[in-house]
C-alpha cells in the first residue's frame, strides 16, 4: 500500500498530512489559508493523489510558516509512500494551459532535490496571499521529497491563473511520475540500482 501520514510539530505550525499514491484525486484540506486549500485541492485531484491536510499556523504573523512546513511534511510523506520507488516511472512532465497562462512542469523522483523556478506573478498577492509563497510551497516539496522539479511559466498575466497552472502542472507531472511503470515490473528505475 502506497500510503503514508506525517505529523509535523513545530513552534510555528501544527501539520497532519496523509496520502495514497493509487487514489482518485480525493482531498480534504484545511491549512486556514483559503487560495492555498484551493492549490492544494488542484494538487490532489489532478495527481489522482488522495490528500487529508490539517494545518495550524502562526497566521497572526503570515502565511509563510504554514506554507512551507505544508511543503515540507507533503514531500517526507511522498518519500515514505515512495519507499524504494521500485517499479514506477520516475520521471513525468506537462505542459499545462489556464486561459492565459501556460506552465511547464517536469520532475525527477531522483531523491537529489533541486528546483528551477521561471516564475513571474505580476502581482505581489492573489487576495490576501503571497505570491512569493507559491515558490517557497515548491522548494520546500522539492527539498524533503527528493525531487528534481523545474516548473517554468511560458506566458500569462493573471496571477491566480499563473499560481493554479503550475499547481496543476507539477500535479499532472507527479501523476505520471508516481505511477507504476508496465513494462519494468517491481524494477528500480535506475542503472544504479537504487535511488
Amino acid at each position: 500500500m502506497r500510503k503514508a501520514s506525517i505529523s509535523r510539530k513545530t513552534a510555528e505550525t501544527a501539520i497532519e498530512v496523509s496520502i495514497d499514491l493509487d487514489g482518485s484525486g480525493t482531498y480534504d484540506n484545511q491549512t486556514g489559508v483559503g487560495f492555498f486549500d484551493h492549490m492544494l485541492d488542484q494538487l490532489s485531484r489532478h495527481s489522482l493523489i488522495d490528500m487529508t491536510i490539517r494545518a495550524e499556523g502562526d497566521y497572526h504573523i503570515d502565511d509563510h510558516h504554514t506554507v512551507e512546513d505544508t511543503g515540507i511534511a507533503i514531500g517526507q510523506a511522498l518519500v515514505e509512500a515512495l519507499g524504494d520507488k521500485r517499479g514506477i516511472r520516475r520521471y513525468g512532465s506537462c505542459h499545462l494551459p489556464m486561459d492565459d497562462a501556460q506552465v511547464r512542469a517536469a520532475l525527477d523522483l531522483s531523491a537529489r532535490p533541486f528546483l528551477v523556478w521561471n516564475v513571474d506573478f505580476p502581482s505581489q498577492k492573489i487576495g490576501t496571499f503571497d505570491c512569493e509563497l507559491v515558490r517557497e510551497f515548491f522548494q520546500a516539496l522539492a527539498t524533503h521529497g527528493g525531487i528534481t522539479l523545474h516548473v517554468d511559466q511560458l506566458h500569462g498575466f493573471n496571477s491566480h491563473h499563473i499560481a493554479e497552472a503550475a499547481f496543476k502542472a507539477v500535479a499532472r507531472a507527479l501523476r505520471e511520475a508516481v505511477e507504476p511503470d508496465p513494462r519494468k515490473g517491481d524494477a528500480i528505475p535506475s542503472t544504479k540500482g537504487a535511488l
